[in-house]
């Protein structure tokens, strides 16, 4: 699957599509193939504070525990309470179905990359 063009990457692998001030955050095809299959999502509440860089809840597999971090600082807007319910639509849809949460956008990190830049992050 490649990296849509549209959205912008973070190196810890999460992905941001940002529309009028509101960012929504998943992770990408990349971090859902080398997690495996995802069985549990704890994801930041609506109201909670996030900071671009930090850890903001995790993601578990059959393989390991991975922290999800925050790509973008701002206010937790909405929260895919789907993938909570469904932790396998990280898998199935990554950057559809699979999104994880939404930010009311403050500030961004610098560090994100285009999905050329991704694609080579990733290959490398």
């Amino acid at each position: 699957m490649s990296n849509p063009e549209h959205l912008r990457y973070s190196k810890e692998h999460e992905w941001v599509a940002t529309d009028d001030g509101i960012a929504t955050v998943g992770i990408t095809a990349h971090a859902a193939d080398a997690l495996g299959d995802v069985v549990f999502v704890q994801l930041p509440e609506v109201g909670d504070t996030v900071t671009a860089g930090e850890p903001c809840g995790e993601l578990e597999s059959t393989k390991s525990v991975s922290d999800l971090y925050a790509p973008v600082t701002g206010e937790v807007t909405a929260a895919n309470q789907d993938v909570v319910d469904d932790p396998a639509l990280v898998n199935s849809g990554p950057f559809q179905d699979g999104w994880l949460f939404k930010v009311r956008v403050a500030g961004e990190s610098a560090d994100l990359m285009s999905a050329a830049e991704y694609t080579a992050f990733t290959a490398g």
